[in-house]
């Protein structure tokens, strides 16, 4: 998991982590059932398509698919990139259907920065590749859990975390005015745009191949698919840095070099 090109900060963190296509992929992982108090429907309904039923379901790539195209189709989402979004899941603890359902990290500080100081000391999110390809936010759903909300649930969830990405997709996420930067004044509004947003891209007739998996929880998927699995990549680490390798970065970062 870890990359081939080590730089580290203080405490021997790697400032990069770097995966690469061929001899170390992006590691995946076997979502297991969580413990007592999952939900546990049976039979997937047979006209909701989710691909081959004798392979794994690959959970990280129909979601990108699905995530392209309500990008696409949603004009408040238009400069968002998601081949630069890193899509992945973590284990849920438990079965408990409230908790964490899905999370986006950005992998920048607030305006793109790549460095911030915080009382005399440099600080770095760690920087994430795929070969030389670099990634600005990592996307990551909590499963079973996730995929055991009712549909409706599941979709606002997606645009929930695609709004807390900056319209300007620099690595930070979008900041309103005022207290609550995250989610504006009014929690209630903003769930309620979120939910509006949805539905307007269900109005657009979307393929229904593309969400057929998220009419499904995580029993049935691994029922008609045997296993369920996911990208699991370690949370990102905001890491102290020597100043000459914070100055280093901020170059790099300028000159669009990748890092080594």
């Amino acid at each position: 998991m870890r990359s081939s090109e080590p730089i580290t900060g203080f405490g021997n963190h790697q400032l990069v982590l770097r995966w690469r296509s061929g001899r170390r992929p992006l590691p995946v992982r076997v979502i297991e059932t969580a413990r007592a108090g999952a939900a546990s429907w049976a039979t997937g309904q047979p006209w909701h398509d989710t691909g081959p039923a004798n392979q794994p379901f690959d959970f990280c790539r129909h979601m990108r698919e699905l995530l392209e195209d309500i990008v696409a189709r949603t004009p408040e989402f238009k400069g968002l990139d998601v081949a630069r979004i890193l899509v992945s899941a973590t284990q849920a603890r438990n079965g408990r259907r409230h908790g964490l359902q899905a999370r986006v990290t950005p992998l920048r500080f607030q305006y793109g920065q790549i460095t911030r100081q915080r009382q005399c000391a440099t600080y770095q999110v760690q920087r994430y590749f795929l070969d030389d390809h670099e990634f600005l936010y990592v996307l990551t759903f909590c499963l079973p859990r996730f995929l055991d909300q009712e549909f409706d649930d599941k979709l606002i969830t997606l645009f929930h975390e695609l709004h807390h990405i900056d319209p300007d997709f620099n690595g930070d996420l979008r900041r309103h005015a005022g207290r609550c930067q995250l989610h504006s004044t009014s929690r209630r509004q903003y769930d309620r745009h979120m939910a509006e947003l949805a539905r307007a891209y269900l109005m657009c007739k979307p393929d229904a191949r593309l969400h057929a998996f998220l009419r499904l929880n995580f029993s049935q998927l691994r029922q008609r698919h045997g296993a369920v699995t996911a990208i699991a990549v370690p949370r990102p680490k905001i890491i102290p840095v020597p100043t000459v390798q914070a100055a280093a970065a901020q170059s790099s970062e300028r000159r669009g070099v990748s890092p080594t």
